[in-house]
C-alpha cells in the first residue's frame, strides 16, 4: 500500500519556507490608535490590522473579495452596534470576526445575504504593549490556535522603548545572523560595549532546550560586557532565549532590577524581515535617565546587523552555500532542526518533540 503519511503535502510551513499555525508580532501596542487601522505584510500576505474606537485589536486580510481594494484604505464605521471596518469601493463592512456586515447596494428584497462573505480573521492577542497575530497554515480555518501567544515572563505594561528596522534577508537568514555569537567584536566593536582593546576571551556558556526553542542559562554576563555592569552594578546576571517562529529575548537582573529586550522577527516577504526591538525594565533608574541616549544607541546596534545582512546578500548572489562550523554556528543549526521538527509534528498531526539536548559551547568573542 502507498505511504500516504509520507506522500502527505507539508503542514506547518510556506513555500517560502515560512513557519505557520504560529505567532507573529503584528505591532506595538501604540502604533494602533483607536478607530484607524494600517496594512502590513506578513508572510508574503497583506494583513489590515487595527484597533476600535472601543478599544479591539483586530487582524484582518487586507484585500476586499468584491473588487479586491485594500480594506485598509477604508474607515470604522458602527453597524448594528458592532465597529466594522468599511471597504472604500462599495462600502462593504466587514466585522473583527472577518465577516461582512453590510453590503449597501443591496435592495430590501435581496435574496443575497451579506454574512456569506468573509474575509480571513487572524486571531490577535495583546499583552505588554506589543500586538500578535496567528497565522493559520489552513486561511479557512477556524480553530483556535494550536499554540499559545508568546510569554515571556513579568512585564510592565509598556517598555521603556521600541526600535524599528527591515533587514533584506529571508527570515532564516535574519534569524541565524541575530543568534550568532561570534560576529559581535567585529560587528559591534563600540566603545561603550565590547571595544577592541578588550580582546577575544574564551565564551563557555550551558545550553538547554525550552518550549519550541532553547536557552543559556543564567549565568554572569562576559568580562568584557561594560554597559551591563554600568547600569546594573554588580551581582547582575543574564540569560538568553529563542523560540520559533522568531523571537529572541534577553534578561538581565540582580536582587534590584530587571531588565528583557524582545527581538521580534516579522517575515514580510522572502527577501524582508521586519525586525522590532522591545526593552522593558523594573528598577534600574539610570535607563529612565539614560534612554534618550539608550535608544539611538540600540538603533545603531540592530543596523550594524542589517548591514552585515546588506553585505552577505553580494555574496548570495554568486553563491547559495553557507560553510558552517562548531561551536558558533551550532545554534543556526538547532534552528533548522526546530523548524524541520515543526513542520514534520505539524504534518503528522502529533506534538512536537524537541530535538535539541543540552551542551555546553565554547567559542572566542
Amino acid at each position: 500500500m502507498p505511504d500516504t503519511q509520507h506522500n502527505a503535502p507539508k503542514q506547518g510551513i510556506t513555500d517560502n519556507g515560512f513557519l505557520t499555525d504560529s505567532w507573529y508580532l503584528a505591532a506595538p501596542s501604540d502604533e494602533l490608535k483607536p478607530g484607524k487601522q494600517q496594512r502590513i505584510m506578513v508572510l508574503g500576505e497583506p494583513v489590515v490590522v487595527g484597533r476600535t474606537p472601543a478599544g479591539e485589536a483586530f487582524a484582518l486580510r487586507d484585500i476586499c473579495p468584491h473588487r479586491l481594494v485594500p480594506l485598509s484604505a477604508g474607515q470604522q464605521l458602527e453597524t448594528d452596534g458592532e465597529w466594522t471596518l468599511q471597504c472604500p469601493y462599495h462600502g462593504w463592512r466587514f466585522g473583527t470576526d472577518g465577516g461582512c456586515k453590510l453590503m449597501p447596494s443591496l435592495t430590501d428584497d435581496s435574496p443575497y445575504d451579506p454574512s456569506k462573505v468573509k474575509v480571513r480573521r487572524y486571531p490577535v492577542h495583546e499583552a505588554n504593549g506589543a500586538v500578535y497575530l496567528y497565522v493559520a497554515h489552513n486561511p479557512r480555518s477556524a480553530e483556535p490556535p494550536v499554540v499559545p501567544p508568546p510569554e515571556f515572563g513579568p512585564l510592565p505594561d509598556k517598555p521603556g522603548f521600541v526600535i524599528h528596522d527591515v533587514f533584506n534577508a529571508h527570515m532564516d537568514d535574519a534569524v541565524v545572523g541575530l543568534m550568532d555569537p561570534a560576529h559581535v567584536p567585529f560587528v559591534h566593536n563600540q566603545w561603550w560595549w565590547r571595544p577592541p582593546s578588550v580582546g577575544l576571551k574564551l565564551k563557555e556558556k550551558p545550553f538547554v532546550p525550552t518550549t519550541r526553542g532553547w536557552a543559556i542559562d543564567r549565568h554572569p554576563p562576559s568580562s568584557n560586557s561594560k554597559l551591563y555592569r554600568w547600569v546594573f552594578g554588580d551581582d547582575v546576571e543574564t540569560e538568553i532565549r529563542f523560540q520559533l517562529p522568531g523571537y529572541r529575548w534577553e534578561i538581565i537582573s540582580n536582587d534590584k532590577a530587571r531588565l528583557l529586550t524582545l527581538t521580534c522577527l516579522t517575515p514580510e516577504a522572502p527577501k524582508r524581515t521586519r525586525i522590532t526591538q522591545f526593552t522593558w525594565w523594573t528598577g534600574a533608574p539610570l535607563l529612565h535617565l539614560a534612554v534618550p541616549i539608550a535608544k539611538p544607541m540600540a538603533r545603531k546596534f540592530l543596523r550594524q546587523d542589517g548591514d552585515m545582512v546588506d553585505l552577505q546578500n553580494q555574496g548570495m548572489a554568486h553563491q547559495k552555500a553557507m560553510m558552517w562550523i562548531d561551536d558558533i554556528d551550532i545554534q543556526a543549526k538547532w534552528y533548522q532542526r526546530l523548524k524541520r521538527e515543526w513542520t514534520e509534528c505539524r504534518t503528522e498531526g502529533r506534538d512536537f518533540a524537541n530535538p535539541i539536548e543540552a551542551r555546553v559551547l565554547r567559542w572566542m568573542s
